[in-house]
């Protein structure tokens, strides 16, 4: 081959080399860095695409709606495994009455359960099921909804958009959740952050039905159940008289807002159904 051919050959290559590199840098700055990357991600772009904005929902009654709708699957959801929970204990307390031997794995349920709900369990008696059951039990939806009403804003707050929590539960290990902006001097807890609403409420009833500062609640239940009564929210609601530090102001005000949202808290709630 003519050395002019091959200075040619040489020249292309080069050009070509040269074009990839000038491809590749441009590309590698579009590519977001993975700085920008994790800032993204401490926004919560995605927990912020799982809730609507209810905030831009000017009318008032299609906003009390639109925010009950949206929660009111994942309470249904988590009140009816609650339910699926009670009758099997339920079951098991009858065979129990019944002089029947548990089996190995009814009984491995029932510590499960006993675990679940914060109750400590040596052994499976009839004793220890009825105490047990007095935690497994349902939430009444509306005291529910009408709670996370009140928490939120009507889900406007920022634990509910950052966080995707809509009953202001705490956490207290450091980064655990989301710093209050108005946290008292010397507090360390945080407002925890969940993966889905669906988690926030189960945690929400969970803790409800386990945390010792809401016994109350779960005597009032346990009364209205021994009655024969129905489990209702404006019973109930007296049981939550620690969920907040304004105490009676606080169940004063949630009893208001179940009287004034009556008509938004039935399912299938038309705008123009109200009298």
């Amino acid at each position: 081959m003519k050395t002019g051919s091959v200075n040619k050959v040489i020249i292309a290559l080069a050009v070509v080399v040269a074009s990839l590199l000038a491809v590749k840098l441009l590309l590698v700055d579009l590519q977001p860095s993975e700085e920008s990357s994790q800032g993204q991600l401490l926004k919560n772009t995605r927990q912020y695409s799982q809730i609507p904005d209810f905030e831009a929902i000017a009318d008032v009654a299609e906003k009390k709606k639109a925010f009950f709708d949206f929660l009111r699957p994942a309470v249904q959801h988590h009140n009816n495994i609650i339910a699926e929970e009670r009758k099997f204990l339920l079951a098991s307390l009858q065979h129990l009455v019944d002089g029947e031997v548990l089996s190995e794995a009814e009984q491995f349920r029932i510590q499960q359960l006993a675990s679940k709900y914060q109750y400590s369990m040596r052994s499976v008696t009839v004793n220890n099921l009825n105490q047990l059951l007095r935690r497994v039990d349902i939430i009444p939806e509306d005291l529910v909804l009408i709670q996370a009403a009140n928490e939120t804003g009507w889900g406007s707050s920022r634990f509910a958009k950052e966080g995707l929590n809509f009953f202001g539960q705490w956490c207290f290990r450091k980064g655990c959740g989301l710093v209050p902006q108005s946290r008292s001097e010397g507090m360390s807890h945080e407002v925890a952050v969940f993966n889905s609403v669906d988690d926030s409420v189960g945690s929400y009833m969970r803790n409800l039905n386990s945390n010792a500062a809401y016994s109350l609640l779960r005597s009032i239940r346990a009364d209205l159940r021994a009655q024969g009564e129905p489990i209702r929210a404006d019973k109930l609601v007296y049981g939550l008289l620690n969920y907040s530090e304004r105490q009676e102001a606080y169940i004063e005000e949630l009893l208001d807002m179940l009287r004034h949202n009556n008509q938004f808290l039935v399912e299938n709630y038309e705008q123009g159904s109200a009298v």
